[in-house]
């Protein structure tokens, strides 16, 4: 097995016991040294189930379960826990959510419901759009939930009125999802957390569970994360970190760069081991990316060697406006893939914000070139999607108010707006959920349309209900079949999109829902519908493969900066570098740590390419309507040691074909200059 490594990957899967930092740099074989690592713990006598290794996505979960069957061969039956940080706390408030006052059978809210939840508190606040608006408040409360931040404590963290405001909805919010048995995907950690810091017995079950623990990706881990990780593992300290604090880039997401650069001091006995030798990029991409990022004053040293021999240095090339660029790149593209052995996908356009792509669409469907936008709708956004998921749910908890109300509007024709209203109005004056207020008015005399439509639907709901808790002969998925026929969702479809193309499209994404519920049962057959809800509720967030499906297309990628790691490509196309655009005008205005991640975030897009980097800028750029002057990113200064550098001697000679006009450059190497002094 070790023939395959380099002496660094070696030690790393050897050294077993205590903690250990892995500090793997872009394209060093992390994924190798993890996998490998599992394997060696098995072979040296550890058994598979007590090892837990925790990452981020799915995508990445599957792969090393892959990897790890691979090598331990596929007819072993026992399997390390491998799973994503939110699945596996999942797991956890499974057996142990009860004690927090929730039902065992809970729901994870996706987006939409969240929303639904969060305009419910803001209307009982009397609080209107132009005072806080639905996203503004989520996007507070994730905030606060991502720093392990309760209601009560964001009431007294609140500084602005806005955020005062929020911290009162907070509290409300939280109300409403427990009294709707129901959780978000933030309190899936936040709950976990609550649970180790109050109850200690819990605490010391789940930490008993395994004896070696793996985090991938720890330059990630938000606060909540980073204390789970230290409770599951204080007791044996066999804690294993790989990550790469040069590609801490999620700063915005409430990830915390400070745990993978305090690691020594979390674990003092720690073994820190470097994976520096390159196995992606040529070297003249690596000299560019390592000379960048060392105007990082907050970072492990670390310096990138390649593997491969040769390569043509990264080009630098700058254009009168946006327009030109956009046109310059697409016909540098169109002349590269009639070389032989090219093709669309080996091309990818990274850019910085969602704006920069209009006119490089615009370029590409004039040369009549393939391209795919990453990051458009995900399939889970659909509102037939939706639909089906909520029509499932009022199955599974007839008593989840965002669901029974989103099907009573969406799913069964004939029900009115203003019987909705009414029943929310009723529901709203008892305190009691909608199902309460529906059940009522299938009662009610004399019979009018509402009682009438209510008692039909409250009929079915009992009728569906009984056979899924009376032992049913029928699998889930024959069931949910037949409820989908009984309540005539494809008869409301064909209804709502008289196209009967479209119609049939959107029919085809239920289908996709049903083969995901047969999937779920073949691999779970014990599973229950709300198991199979909150498993693709962690898939809607995790991971959604609608990106993958976008990428195996043989099309030139544009995609965002953050969306690219993990990525790698033979040609990239770093665009926009200019002041303002990367670094992002709200870095600019900050400097300090915000223009450490913006930099960070330009070293991810330099080391996502194998063969061939261009960074390109543009010398205007239009702003309501008017071409204005632009400042070429002090990071090209800084990657072609044309600036000066606060902390170490000047870098060797760029490495570049070109560099940033000199007319600008005397601005931005004033500017980069000053934000290097501390």
């Amino acid at each position: 097995m070790d023939g395959t490594l380099n002496e660094a990957q070696r030690r790393a899967v050897q050294t077993l016991d205590g903690p250990l930092l892995v500090l793997a740099g872009a394209g060093t074989g992390k994924t190798r040294v993890v996998t490998y690592r599992v394997a060696e713990l098995i072979r040296r006598g550890t058994p598979a189930s007590r090892i837990l290794a925790v990452t981020f996505t799915n995508k990445a979960a599957d792969e090393m379960q892959e990897r790890v069957r691979t090598l331990l061969g596929n007819r072993r039956t026992d399997r390390p826990r491998i799973a994503t940080f939110h699945a596996h706390a999942l797991d956890i408030l499974r057996r142990h959510i009860e004690r927090l006052g929730y039902p065992r059978h809970f729901t994870i809210y996706d987006r939409s419901d969240q929303e639904r939840i969060a305009r419910l508190v803001l209307r009982e606040l009397r609080l209107g759009q132009e005072r806080l608006r639905p996203a503004d408040l989520l996007a507070l409360i994730s905030f606060w939930k991502n720093r392990g931040i309760r209601p009560t404590q964001a009431l007294e963290l609140a500084q602005s009125d806005k955020q005062h405001l929020a911290a009162a909805a907070y509290r409300r919010y939280q109300k409403a999802l427990k009294t709707h048995a129901a959780v978000d995907f933030d309190d899936l950690l936040l709950c976990t957390l609550e649970l180790f810091e109050n109850f200690p017995e819990v605490r010391r079950i789940e930490a008993d569970r395994f004896d070696y623990l793996l985090i991938d990706e720890y330059q990630d881990t938000n606060q909540p994360q980073y204390k789970i990780v230290r409770a599951l593992a204080e007791k044996h300290r066999n804690l294993c970190a790989v990550g790469d604090d040069d590609q801490a880039i999620y700063g915005f997401r409430g990830a915390d760069v400070s745990h993978i650069l305090r690691f020594t001091r979390d674990w003092p006995d720690a073994v820190v081991i470097r994976l520096e030798e390159n196995y992606r990029s040529t070297g003249p991409i690596l000299t560019a990316a390592n000379r960048l990022i060392t105007f990082n004053s907050q970072r492990h040293p670390k310096t990138l060697r390649a593997a491969r021999a040769g390569g043509e240095r990264p080009r630098i090339e700058q254009f009168p406006n946006e327009e030109a660029e956009a046109a310059g790149v697409v016909a540098d593209i169109a002349r590269r893939l009639r070389l032989p052995g090219k093709s669309p996908r080996d091309f990818a356009i990274l850019f910085r914000t969602n704006e920069q792509p209009r006119t490089f669409e615009a370029e590409l469907r004039r040369a009549r070139l393939p391209y795919v936008l990453v990051g458009s709708m995900s399939f889970f956004d659909r509102a037939e999607v939706r639909d089906v998921l909520a029509l499932i749910r009022v199955l599974d908890a007839p008593q989840d108010d965002v669901s029974l109300l989103r099907a009573l509007q969406s799913c069964w024709p004939g029900f009115t707006r203003t019987q909705v209203e009414k029943l929310m109005a009723e529901a709203t004056e008892r305190g009691a959920p909608v199902w309460e207020a529906l059940q009522r008015a299938a009662t009610d005399q004399p019979a009018g349309n509402l009682a009438a439509r209510a008692a039909g639907i409250v009929g079915k709901i009992r009728q569906f209900r009984s056979w899924l808790e009376n032992g049913r002969s029928a699998s889930l998925t024959a069931l949910v079949q037949e409820w989908l026929a009984e309540v005539g969702y494809r008869q409301a479809l064909e209804h709502k999109y008289p196209d009967g193309q479209e119609a049939a499209e959107r029919w085809g994404s239920v289908e996709q829902v049903i083969n995901a519920l047969a999937a779920y049962e073949q691999h779970e057959p014990d599973g229950t519908l709300s198991d199979f809800l909150n498993s693709l509720a962690l898939q809607a967030r995790e991971f959604d493969d609608q990106k993958e499906k976008q990428l195996r297309r043989d099309a030139i990628v544009l995609m965002t900066l953050h969306s690219a790691k993990g990525l790698e490509f033979p040609e990239v196309y770093l665009v926009g570098m200019e002041e303002g655009i990367l670094p992002h005008r709200h870095a600019v205005e900050d400097e300090g740590r915000a223009i450490e991640e913006e930099r960070r975030l330009c070293y991810v897009g330099i080391t996502r390419a194998q063969d061939r980097l261009t960074l390109t800028l543009a010398l205007t750029r239009r702003k309501w309507g008017k071409p204005r002057p632009t400042i070429p990113s002090r990071f090209l200064f800084e990657l072609t040691g044309l600036a000066e550098h606060g902390r170490s001697a000047p870098a060797a000679s760029a490495g570049t074909d070109r560099q940033p006009s000199r007319a600008k450059r005397s601005a931005t190497d004033r500017r980069g200059g000053s934000s290097q002094k501390k």
